[in-house]
């Protein structure tokens, strides 16, 4: 049985600035590689695999007007290649709508997998973080350090709220 903890994050100015990159750059990914994937589907004809949509991302960490890729973590680009080519498999499947372009006005999320975060006793690790991200911790009887999650998601409302 999996189980899922919610709670509230406090990041200082750093933190908050290194995340809304990465939110900026998730939505940037998953605008392109849609965008890429539609035309590809209207031209040729045929879908498009999730390692071609990885091969393109490496691609344009390349370049000199997608570099500012590499500054945030790798982890939650590739965690959005993924949900994409899921959701085109539950469109083409009859389980779930076609996938839709981001905005920058809702709420903003980036998926953290294993090899990029780290639960300590001073908070939560992120990849590319120079400092713990502080968290509201609600369960006094459960050590937050114990846990073993595979993701954590990092996420702000559109009112502000992590």
């Amino acid at each position: 049985m999996r189980t899922a903890y919610k709670v509230r994050a406090c990041p200082d100015p750093e933190q908050a600035a290194l995340l809304g990159r990465t939110f900026g750059c998730v939505r940037l990914v998953w605008n392109k590689t849609l965008a890429a994937r539609q035309e590809r589907c209207t031209i040729e004809q045929r879908p498009t695999p999730y390692r071609e949509t990885d091969a393109a991302l490496v691609a344009w960490k390349r370049t000199d007007a997608l570099a500012f890729l590499s500054e945030v973590s790798s982890a939650p680009l590739q965690q959005t290649l993924r949900h994409q080519h899921n959701a085109f498999q539950n469109f083409f499947a009859g389980r779930g709508r076609y996938p839709r372009f981001k905005s920058r006005h809702g709420r903003q999320s980036a998926h953290f997998t294993r090899s990029a975060f780290r639960i300590k006793a001073d908070g939560l690790w992120l990849a590319k973080a120079s400092a713990p991200l502080r968290v509201a911790w609600s369960w006094p009887d459960l050590d937050m350090t114990r846990l073993h999650p595979t993701m954590v998601v990092v996420s702000r409302e559109p009112d502000g709220r992590w």
